[in-house]
Order: structure tokens, then sequence, then C-alpha cells
């Protein structure tokens, strides 16, 4: 390395030291994220990556930035930091890598600007708050859900791709599938979740002397929100029956043993063949089947459905499952009679409908099959929709489940007497 290399390294590292101090001083909060963010210097890096632990850069073009502008250096820490708390990197879920880049870039950069930290400002400032404010006329929350809601619905055209990109982005964002490749090597998304979770703690003992707090506490509350496991769910719908099988309780192994040691095949003690557990029978699962959840989302949830019911230990081998389709009426009723049925149901499944949402007819339909004798011991109502619809006014007297598949600030609130669940994303 020639001597006058190192010397810029040495410059390099000690603005980033400068950046990292006053993070630490100032912002108290960003501690535990600081720290598992490790500067990484790379001479002939391209642009700024962060791989979700180190952060790298060259020192030249590091140095030439914060010659420019002095709060560069800063600003690109909170930016990282931010994108690694909301967990931006991890959500694989997001099909168009390309906006939902964007839409990250512009949601941190919200944040940051909300905060108003004098040592952060730059020159482009003034250039981002005016295209956040237009923004915002349809975006009101300016998350990075929300932005990327807007951008597949509406697009981008070619000039406010460029412009955002010059204005929004700091750090060059890796493809997201290589964060799930090298989970063993870098922070996960489960570690960055233990972190924004201190961070969000931390925070609200600091949050009345933070200016622009409460918008980043709403951010890492819907980042941190729990989400659920289909199976866990289901298993809310259980009720006792009888099973065919050994009752591990009272069955016993060692006289068992001995009458087929002692009389060779005759076991002195027969095993009881019927044990009191714990399973599905009885329910009903309601699709969504209206105009605004069409296509590939309802096909996610019925195939999701079916797989996880397939697989469920805690299915009864027989079953009386209602799988209801339904816009503004009843479109089709699917009858799961066998565990075995499944598999056929799913592969001869045509969805119907894409009229309007309304809710109540699922239930009328529910209350009708009860009256006829359809269904006897009714656990529990499973609504996959996104939560555009018309809800009942009385309260059931069974457990009632809507189910969404992403978080939606903009959905109706659901009923207090109804259970509120967002499915955990498949990766």
């Amino acid at each position: 390395m020639r001597n006058d290399e190192a010397t810029i390294i040495q410059y390099a590292e000690r603005v980033v030291r400068l950046a990292t101090d006053t993070i630490t001083v100032r912002l108290r909060f960003f501690d535990t994220a600081l720290a598992h963010i490790t500067p990484q210097c790379s001479v002939g890096q391209s642009g700024y990556v962060w791989d979700g632990s180190s952060l790298l850069y060259d020192p030249y073009v590091l140095l030439n930035d914060y010659k420019e502008e002095p709060a560069f250096v800063l600003r690109l820490f909170l930016h990282v930091i931010l994108h690694g708390i909301l967990k931006h990197p991890y959500r694989f879920d997001k099909e168009n890598e390309k906006y939902w880049n964007i839409a990250s870039d512009i949601a941190v950069e919200n944040i940051i600007l909300g905060m108003e930290i004098p040592e952060a400002s730059l020159i482009r400032d003034s250039e981002e708050k005016i295209i956040l404010m237009r923004l915002a006329k349809w975006v009101p929350s300016l998350s990075a859900d929300a932005l990327y809601r807007e951008f597949m619905v509406g697009g981008i055209s070619k000039d406010s791709e460029k412009k955002y990109a010059s204005l929004f982005a700091f750090d060059r964002h890796r493809p997201r599938l290589t964060y799930k490749e090298e989970q063993k090597e870098i922070l996960t998304k489960e570690d960055w979740e233990k972190i924004a979770e201190r961070v969000k703690a931390d925070l609200k003992s600091f949050s009345k002397d933070i200016t622009g707090a409460e918008t980043l506490l709403a951010h890492l509350k819907e980042s941190t929100k729990r989400q659920y496991d289909y199976d866990s769910i289901l298993s809310r719908f259980a009720v006792m029956s009888e099973e065919i099988k050994v009752n591990p309780d009272e069955f016993d192994y060692i006289y068992y043993t001995y009458g087929l040691n002692k009389y060779g095949n005759m076991p002195l003690i027969e095993p009881l063949e019927y044990a009191e557990e714990k399973r599905i029978r009885d329910f009903v699962i309601a699709v969504d089947t209206s105009a605004s959840v069409r296509g590939d989302r309802v096909e996610g949830f019925l195939n999701r459905t079916y797989d996880i019911l397939s697989k469920s230990v805690s299915l009864s081998e027989k079953l009386n499952v209602h799988i209801v389709q339904c816009d503004a009426r009843i479109t089709d009723d699917t009858l799961i009679e066998k565990k075995s049925d499944l598999k056929k149901a799913a592969e001869n499944f045509t969805v119907k409908g894409f009229g309007a949402t309304d809710y109540r007819p699922v239930f009328a339909y529910v209350e009708k099959l009860r009256r006829e004798d359809k269904i006897r011991n009714l656990k529990g109502l499973i609504y996959f929709t996104d939560g555009y619809g018309i809800y009942p006014e009385s309260v059931p007297d069974y457990d009632t489940m809507f189910v969404f598949d992403r978080d939606d600030e903009f959905r109706m609130p659901v009923p207090p007497w109804a259970i509120q669940v967002v499915l955990k994303q498949e990766e």
C-alpha cells in the first residue's frame, strides 16, 4: 500500500468515526443499531453498499463527498440504520425490486427530514421536501409499503425515477435475494427485529426531546408488528374429539411387551384404540373473491389453505369444513369431509366472483347451515380478505378471524369482537 493511500484511508476512517460519534452523542437511541453496522474501507468500491452488517465504502469517494458536504457521511449512516431497523432489505415479498428500493429510500429520507437534525442537513433537502409534499397528497403516511403500492398501481416515469434516485438514494441496494442466501454470514431479519425492538424502547425514553419521534415510532411499530403463522391460527379452532390411536396416557408398554415375551405373539394388555384429543372438525373458511382481491392473491390464499390443512396435525381425519367463496354474495361452497379430499379440491378449484365486497352474506350463510344442521359444532370462521368490505353489526357466538396477507393502514378497522391477524410473509 502506498503511503498516500494509507493516509487517505486514515482520513476516511476519521470522518467515519466523527459521524458515528455524533450519532452516539446526539441520537442515543440508535446506539444498538449503529453497533451492528461495521464500516469497511474498500478501495475501488463502486458506491456505498450495505450488506446487512458491513457498510462498504471507497475512501477516496467518501472524502470527496465529505468535502462537498460535511453532513453527508452522518446522513449515510442514518439512512442505513433506518433501512435495517425497518427491515427493508428483508422484504422478500416485494416482487418489483426497483420500485421497492425507491419506496424504501423515500420513506427513510422522510423520517430523517422529519427529525430535523441540524448535523445531518444537506443542500438537496429542499428538493426532497418539495417531492415529499407532492407524494403526501396521494400517500399520506409515506411509509415504504404505502409508496410501493402507489408505484405498483400508477408506475413511475423515467424522469421521476432518475430524480428519486439522485435525491433519495444513498447506498447502492444489493438484490434482496443475496440477503436471503447469506444469512449465515450477515445479520438476519430476526437479528434486526431484535435491534428494532431495542431502538423502539430506547426511543420512547427520549421521545420528548426528539423532533419527529412520533413518526419514527409509528414506522417502528408497523415494522415490528407481530405476524402470525397459519398453523397456529388453526389450533384455535380445535375441539375435543375421539381419534382412533394409542392413548399414551393409559397404555403401559411394560405389561404389553411382557405379554409378548412371555406368551409369544400374545400381548398381555391390548392397547386402547381411542384417545380424546383436541382436533379441528367443524369450521368455515371464507375467501374474498371480490375484484380487489382477484388473481394471484386469491390463489395464494387458497393454495396456502389447502397446503397447511393437509399437513396440519390439528385436523381430524373426518372433517366438516366449508370453504366458501364470496364477494357481495355467496358464489361457491366446497365441502371437505376427509383430509384426503383436500388435494383433490385444490386441483379442481375455480375462482368465482369478482364483484363488490360485503362480509354480511357469509355470516348469514353460516347461520343458514347451522339451522339446517349441516354444521353442528362450529368452532369458528376464518375470513381471508383485503379488509375493504362491510362488516356485520351483530356479534357471532363463535370465534371469527379476519386474515390479511399484508399490512394496510388504509383498510377499515376490524370490529372489536373479531380477531385481526396478518400472515407471516413467505420467504
